[in-house]
Parts: C-alpha cells; structure tokens; sequence
C-alpha cells in the first residue's frame, strides 16, 4: 500500500506585489510606539537599510528630498533598521537630517515578513496599503518616480 500526503510547510507568506503588505508594529528610534497600519491613505515607502550600508548613505538624500518633493500627496517615509545598532543608527539619522520614523528590528521579524534579503531594500506602498513595488539595491531618482507614480494615485 502507498500512502501519499501532501503537507504544507510553515513559514511565511510571500511577500507579493498586488497584495496588502505585511503590518510593520514596533518602536522607533526615538522610543516612540509605531504601526504601518496608522498611515493608511497615504503613499508609503518601507526602506530597510542601516547605517553601515553604503549604498544607504546615498538613498538618504535621495528620500529627504522626494519627501518634500511629494508632501502635497502626503507621502510618508519608514525605515526600518536592519543588522545596525540603534545608537550607530540615531547617529546615521542625525548626520542625514532624516526625519521619517525608523522602526527597530532587532530581532528580525519584520525582515522576515518583508523577506528583505538586502541592504537597502525598498517597498512601494499605495494609500490603501497594497504594495505595488519591490526594490532591491539603492532607489536612484529616476526609479524613484517611476515606483512612485504606482502609489501616488
């Protein structure tokens, strides 16, 4: 007799363009209490990065300036620390005059959820929290816009 059985291996759900992405719950860098779930209805880009990433060094003013670019639509920015300590990251903010939130993840459940393999990884969400895009490696101006204008609407 042969007994056939399909079973399903626990993990994660993949992280997949066109679905509601991952909630993102936690503390900031500056202690504050954070949920991704509170920015609905605006265009949201997740960056997982860290201060000894070097490509991170270059996105950051890249992000501070769409960010102003694009506050007439309401666009809101979230790191989230990856692999780097806080205090080497509080530093890293304050030399870039970063001043979106960074959620810790000293654990690494958010990464896991994410499924961020790489420093920087970014994720384009639109204002009702569907994730439109995935960006692995730096975010360069004219991928910025074009990833933006899918959550801009």
């Amino acid at each position: 007799m042969l007994l056939v059985a399909a079973v399903k291996l626990a993990g994660p759900a993949r992280v997949v363009a066109g679905q509601v992405a991952p909630d993102i719950t936690g503390t900031t860098l500056d202690g504050s209490p954070f949920r991704l779930a509170d920015l609905r209805g605006h265009p949201v880009i997740v960056n997982f990065w860290g201060p000894s990433c070097v490509p991170c060094r270059s996105e950051f003013p890249l992000f501070k300036a769409k960010l102003a670019e694009h506050a007439a639509d309401g666009l809101q920015i979230v790191g989230v620390l990856m692999f780097d300590t806080p205090t080497e990251a509080r530093s890293f903010v304050a030399e870039f005059g970063a001043t979106w939130p960074t959620v810790l993840d000293l654990d690494g459940h958010l990464r896991t959820a994410y499924q961020a393999v790489a420093r920087p990884q970014t994720y384009f969400i639109d204002r009702d929290g569907v994730l439109r895009t995935i960006q692995i490696g730096e975010v360069v101006s004219a991928e910025f816009e074009r990833q933006y204008a899918t959550i801009a609407r």
